[in-house]
This record gives C-alpha cells, sequence and structure tokens, in this order.
C-alpha cells in the first residue's frame, strides 16, 4: 500500500510539473524560451525530463525551419541577385549556381528528426558538451584550437568537439552540415523525392539517410527511429 502512494504522489507530482511547463511554454515567447536553459541533470522524472528537453529545442527548431522555408521562397521565386546566390553557392559548397540544386540543399528538417538525434547525442541535455559547449550533436571539428579536447580522445586522434555560444547557433551548424555535406547526399535525396511527389517530409523517413552520422550506421539509423517512435516526436513534424 505504501509503494503504491509513494508512486501515486510521484506521477501526481510529474503530472503537476508537466501542466507547469505547458503554462510556462504557452507564455513564453518562442524567441526567449531557449535563453532560459534548464538544468536537465537535476529533473528527477524521466518523462518531465523529456518533455522540458523538447520544449527547450523546439522553438529554435522551427525558428531555423521558417528561415528556411523564406529562403526557399525567395530562390524560386528570382527575389535574390547575383550576388546573394553566389553567397549561397559559396556557403553549399558548389561549382555552379544552380536553382534546382540549391532548393535540393536549402531545405527543412523534421523537427522529430532533430529532437531525436539531440536526445541521442546529448543523452537528454545531460552531457558535458552539452551543458559546457551547447553541442547537443556530438558535432566535431578537425582544426587544432577549434573545440574543445575530449577527455577520451584516442591517441593519435585529432579531432575536437566543437562549441557553441547558444543553442541556436549549434542548430544552425547542424543543419548547415547535414544540408550540405556529401555523407548526407541520400537524405537530400529523399527530401527532394517527397517535395516532387507532394508528400509530408517526416524524421522516420530521413532517418535512413543518417547512416553515416555514427558507427555502426544500421545501429545508429534505429536507434533514431525508436528514439522518434517511442516519444511519438512525428507529432513535432505539422505543427509549422
Amino acid at each position: 500500500m505504501v509503494n503504491k502512494y509513494r508512486n501515486t504522489k510521484k506521477n501526481l507530482r510529474a503530472l503537476f510539473l508537466l501542466l507547469a511547463l505547458f503554462t510556462v511554454s504557452s507564455l513564453v515567447s518562442s524567441a526567449s524560451l531557449s535563453s532560459f536553459k534548464p538544468s536537465f541533470d537535476s529533473i528527477e522524472s524521466t518523462v518531465v525530463r523529456k518533455e522540458v528537453f523538447f520544449n527547450y529545442l523546439l522553438p529554435a527548431i522551427h525558428k531555423k525551419n521558417e528561415e528556411i522555408v523564406e529562403l526557399r521562397a525567395a530562390i524560386s521565386n528570382n527575389k535574390l541577385n547575383d550576388n546573394q546566390l553566389n553567397d549561397l553557392a559559396k556557403k553549399y559548397r558548389l561549382e555552379t549556381i544552380s536553382k534546382e540544386e540549391l532548393l535540393k540543399m536549402i531545405d527543412i528538417l523534421p523537427p522529430s528528426l532533430v529532437l531525436a538525434q539531440a536526445a541521442n547525442e546529448s543523452n537528454w541535455g545531460r552531457s558535458r558538451f552539452s551543458k559546457e559547449f551547447n553541442n547537443y550533436f556530438g558535432i566535431w571539428c578537425f582544426s587544432e584550437g577549434c573545440g574543445v579536447i575530449p577527455n577520451e580522445r584516442e591517441e593519435g586522434a585529432t579531432h575536437e568537439v566543437a562549441t557553441f555560444n547558444s543553442l541556436e547557433d549549434c542548430i544552425d551548424y547542424y543543419v548547415l552540415n547535414i544540408n550540405r555535406s556529401y555523407a548526407y547526399e541520400g537524405l537530400r535525396l529523399m527530401r527532394k523525392n517527397q517535395r516532387q511527389k507532394f508528400q509530408p517530409i517526416t524524421g522516420i523517413l530521413l532517418a535512413d539517410g543518417l547512416g553515416n552520422y555514427a558507427f555502426p550506421g544500421d545501429e545508429y539509423v534505429e536507434s533514431i527511429k525508436s528514439l522518434i517512435n517511442f516519444n511519438q516526436l512525428e507529432r513535432h513534424d505539422f505543427m509549422n
């Protein structure tokens, strides 16, 4: 009886915290939400920790996707001048300017995919690099002094873990990396095909294009899909 009472009390407390979280989320503007970084380590309830994590990242994810949608519209409607197009081609490492190629590379990433990868790579915001350096995606860099040397880096390895000034900066770089790196060409083709068929762009679909993100690739893809399914994250893909 005592254990049953304690479990009920614990569940009620978790529910109360969730309701409080949703209330705050509805009152605080999206632009300011990510300036209040939660202490994920201090949240005992797994259910609450997950929802706090999702709600912390979502405004920045939606903001980035909105920027991409606006840029795609400008490209499609010939609103950019030659200098702007040249800058985009350089940013996305294109040898020649092609509207079709730019639109293939400059496109949204489903929030479910971004959330699942962030949860996986940052241990739900509790990793050292996410807490101290706003790196939620396990992003490496390869020039000396570009980031932080991992404590357990193998002898002879030269990579460092990238550091970011904010969550928004981290998401900007993560999205740019997925959208321009040759390693994710397959993902971009899947996304383009969905566009051409007027089908939704979902995290489960694009997860198949992440085989080069971590080793072993097949297991990594399945872990991301599992995170999306278990946490019903595709509910966020259709909220923009």
